[in-house]
């Protein structure tokens, strides 16, 4: 019979993981965000597969840790979303790197 797998307090914790960022959703919102600065709803939901629901409650968690600012505007008379990347947005994103990468070495 194989070994098991050693228990979780066995594992050495991930120093100064932020786990706003660290949900797979969120972490790829994050990147697209990080690469263009800025992207509305509809471009972020192709990208990402998410649902309308799922798509809007992560950008509020991100928007909430002040990673991310919201915009509403009207185009043509419908409404437009567009998440902007905050600076602190951008400090916090490449902390998360820098924590991941020390991690994977």
């Amino acid at each position: 019979m194989p070994d098991s797998p050693p228990a979780s307090q066995d594992l050495p914790a991930i120093p100064d993981i932020d786990r706003v960022i660290h949900e797979p959703a969120r972490l790829t919102l994050m990147a697209h965000l990080f690469v263009l600065s800025k992207a509305d709803f509809l471009f972020l939901k192709q990208q990402t597969g998410l649902t309308w629901g799922n798509l809007s409650s992560h950008l509020t968690k991100l928007e909430a840790a002040g990673y991310v600012r919201i915009e509403k505007i009207f185009v043509e008379r419908k409404p437009h979303t567009i998440a902007h990347l905050t600076e602190e947005g951008r400090a916090a994103f490449l902390k998360y790197r820098k924590s991941i990468k020390q991690v994977i070495e």
